[in-house]
C-alpha cells in the first residue's frame, strides 16, 4: 500500500530526505512512501494530496511544522492531533486504529493529542493565535492538514497528521518574515536580507525563529526514524 506525505516546504522536506524538491514535485522515498512538496497553504495542500490520490496513495499524512496555540507546547514538541477544525467551523475525526498505531510506535516522544486548527494565512502575533485558542480550544495551528484530511475523506482513505512545533504562543513572528513571505508561503531571500539590512533590531528575533524551527525540524528527524512502521501499520496486521 502506498502512502503518501504531504509538506509544505522544502526546511521540512529535509527532515525526510536529502534529495531537494519543488512544488508539485513528488518522488518514492522508499517502496511504500511517496513524498509531494506543496507549498504553503490549504489550496497547495488540496493540490498535492490528489495528486498522490492520482499517482496510487491510499492513505495520506500530512508532515512539517505548526504553531503552538496552548502555553504548555514549546518548539520541538510533537502533536498528533485527533481533531481538526477549519476556519468555516468544520471538525474532522481523525481518531482510527493507523493513528493509534502511531501513537504507540511514538510513545517515547511524548506527543500531544490535542486538536489542531486551521488558518488559510501566516499568523504572526501572539495575540492572534491566543485567541485562535480561546476560540477552538485547538493546541496548535497550521495552513495545510484540513485540506489535506479533506481530500482524504472525500477519497474514503485513511490520514494522519505528524506535525512538530516551531514557534510557541507567546512569539509573535519576526517582522522581517512576514515582510519577506510571498503569496505561497515561502520566503524570498533577497527580501529578507534587505529587510535585515534596514531593520538590523529584527536580527535577534530572527535567529530565535531559526532555533525554534531547528527544534521543530530535529523532533521530525526523530519522527522519520520510525516511518517503516508507521506506513507498514497494515501490512503488519495483515501478517498476524
Amino acid at each position: 500500500m502506498i502512502t503518501g506525505i504531504i509538506v509544505a516546504l522544502p526546511d521540512e522536506i529535509s527532515s525526510l530526505t536529502s534529495k531537494k524538491l519543488n512544488k508539485g514535485d513528488c518522488i518514492f522515498i522508499n517502496e511504500q512512501t511517496l513524498l509531494c512538496c506543496s507549498g504553503a497553504g490549504p489550496k497547495n495542500a488540496a493540490t498535492a494530496s490528489q495528486l498522490l490520490v492520482d499517482k496510487g496513495a491510499k492513505r495520506l499524512i500530512s508532515w512539517g511544522c505548526a504553531a503552538a496555540l496552548d502555553q504548555q507546547l514549546k518548539p520541538g514538541d510533537l502533536v498528533l492531533p485527533e481533531q481538526l477544525h477549519s476556519e468555516s467551523k468544520l471538525s474532522l475525526l481523525i481518531d482510527s486504529p493507523w493513528l493509534s498505531h502511531t501513537k504507540i510506535t511514538l510513545v517515547d516522544l511524548k506527543a500531544n493529542t490535542g486538536s489542531l486548527a486551521e488558518s488559510s494565512v501566516i499568523v504572526a502575533e501572539s495575540i492572534a493565535k491566543q485567541e485562535i485558542h480561546q476560540q477552538t480550544k485547538a493546541v496548535a495551528l497550521d495552513m495545510e492538514s484540513i485540506a489535506v484530511a479533506q481530500t482524504a475523506k472525500q477519497h474514503n482513505i485513511s490520514v494522519i497528521v505528524i506535525r512538530c512545533i516551531a514557534d510557541p504562543v507567546d512569539m509573535s513572528l519576526p517582522r522581517a518574515v512576514s515582510y519577506a513571505l510571498d503569496n505561497q508561503g515561502d520566503v524570498i531571500l533577497s527580501k529578507l536580507l534587505w529587510f535585515l539590512l534596514t531593520h538590523p533590531s529584527e536580527l535577534p528575533g530572527l535567529i530565535k525563529l531559526g532555533l525554534h524551527f531547528n527544534a521543530a525540524k530535529n523532533k521530525l528527524k526523530l519522527v522519520a526514524k520510525h516511518l517503516d512502521i508507521i506506513v507498514g501499520f497494515e501490512q503488519k496486521t495483515a501478517s498476524k
